[in-house]
């Protein structure tokens, strides 16, 4: 209610930046107050982290929160693509869940929000009929947060800890991206909450995909963390590497290929250009 309520007064009337953060701080807050929190980090190939201090696990988990909330509201630059990387989330999280016998809670709301998105991304894809709003994105960054929380609760295997943290990757890049970037760019803390048009969607069709391609492109892209983190959960570490190596060579290829065929493509303009051009120049000396 609280996200909800400050982010259609954002998305009717516009707020700024830090009203958004101190909401999102506060509802961060509830959640923690009521007892759900992120009491162990154990990351493959390094130390376990235990603390005696619950202050610490209570700032993980707000930090958490607030984190991957901004992360899906950054990613909502094109039609359809914050739905579309949630409902791939979600699948990847409910298999998770199902493979670790996670609490039923759990399994029941990211299904619940799977469906729910599934039903509104044919009208919010592009050409979009219906926009998520910053309400919707907020909400959704939000409920993937404190899902991922409760489908880990109890559970102190490392490589389930850490899934989560790959299935939501992409965003959590782009968001981390985006602060390294607006600091150093705008050389105060200021900066950070300061909104640009440099985010990887916007990268993409600065490079001359369509806004239909850059989305799916994405969708991909998270589609593969999500199936790393469960071939890595399900089949171990090796097998995981294997699969994101013949993904690698896959989006390689297709790179290639398609810059050779927009480099055709500009070749076959600037021809035809060219042609128009020589026409023109022949009927005025006619």
């Amino acid at each position: 209610m609280i996200i909800s309520l400050v982010c259609f007064y954002d998305d009717v009337k516009g707020t700024k930046a830090i009203v958004k953060l101190i909401a999102q701080t506060v509802a961060a807050i509830v959640v923690v107050k009521s007892g759900l929190l992120i009491d162990s980090i154990d990351i493959p190939f390094f130390a376990k982290i235990n603390s005696e201090n619950e202050l610490f696990y209570q700032i993980l988990t707000v930090c958490w929160i607030i984190g991957i909330t901004n992360a899906m509201n950054l990613m909502d630059g094109l039609d359809g693509l914050s739905t579309g990387i949630s409902i791939i989330s979600c699948v990847s999280l409910l298999m998770i869940f199902s493979l670790n016998g996670s609490p039923i809670i759990s399994i029941i709301l990211i299904t619940a929000l799977c469906g729910s998105l599934v039903g509104f991304l044919p009208y919010n894809f592009n050409p979009a009929k219906t926009f998520i709003g910053d309400t919707g994105s907020n909400f959704l960054g939000y409920c993937l947060s404190i899902i991922s929380i409760l489908g880990i609760a109890k559970t102190y295997t490392a490589i389930v800890i850490v899934a989560p943290l790959i299935v939501l990757a992409l965003p959590l890049f782009d968001t981390i991206f985006a602060i390294f970037r607006r600091l150093i760019h705008g050389k105060s803390l200021k900066a950070i909450i300061e909104p640009d048009a440099n985010h990887l969607h916007h990268k993409m069709l600065q490079k001359g995909f369509t806004q239909k391609q850059a989305v799916l492109i994405m969708y991909g892209l998270t589609a593969t963390l999500g199936m790393f983190a469960i071939i890595l959960m399900e089949s171990g570490i090796w097998k995981a590497l294997s699969f994101a190596l013949i993904i690698i060579v896959i989006i390689a290829m297709g790179y290639k290929e398609f810059f050779k065929q927009r480099l055709l493509e500009d070749t076959d303009v600037a021809m035809e250009e060219e042609k128009q051009i020589e026409g023109q120049i022949n009927i005025e000396d006619k």
